[in-house]
């Protein structure tokens, strides 16, 4: 498996998406931005979903969750915080609030627990009542 290759894509599709958030529904390129946004993340789908899958089925599976497993793009936020990079040039992505896809859980009684998509590495993220845990799973 090319993580690289998982993790440059994933953050095309991040970047895309923060671009998306900062503009208006007015705005000339929305319509146009928005429909590439949609073929990158067809294209991550198609390219991923088996190799994501898996990974989500255990995450699930250790979060005592019945919630159903979605698409990965569904685990994406609409916008990440960018932070700043590190010594290597990477830039790492955080995310908070109600990012994410919902899941229910004993474990979390009453509380809100999410779980997101997040690149540099990519990760899965959980979210505990707007606020970002501890990584679920990590790309190698």
């Amino acid at each position: 498996m090319n993580w690289e290759q998982l993790d440059q894509q994933l953050t095309e599709i991040v970047k895309k998406r923060n671009q998306l958030s900062t503009m208006d529904y007015s705005d000339a390129s929305y319509d146009d931005l928005e429909e590439e946004l949609h073929d990158l993340e067809d294209d991550f789908n198609d390219e991923y979903e088996e190799i994501l899958e898996p990974q989500l089925e255990k995450i699930y599976s250790k979060l005592k969750s019945d919630t159903d497993i979605l698409l990965p793009t569904a685990y994406l936020a609409n916008a990440y915080q960018e932070m700043l990079p590190d010594a290597n040039g990477v830039v790492t992505y955080e995310v908070g609030g109600n990012a994410g896809v919902p899941i229910e859980s004993d474990q979390f009684d009453k509380l809100d627990v999410r779980i997101v998509l997040v690149p540099n590495p990519a990760r899965f993220v959980l979210i505990v009542n707007g606020k970002q845990m501890k990584d679920l799973w990590r790309s190698r």
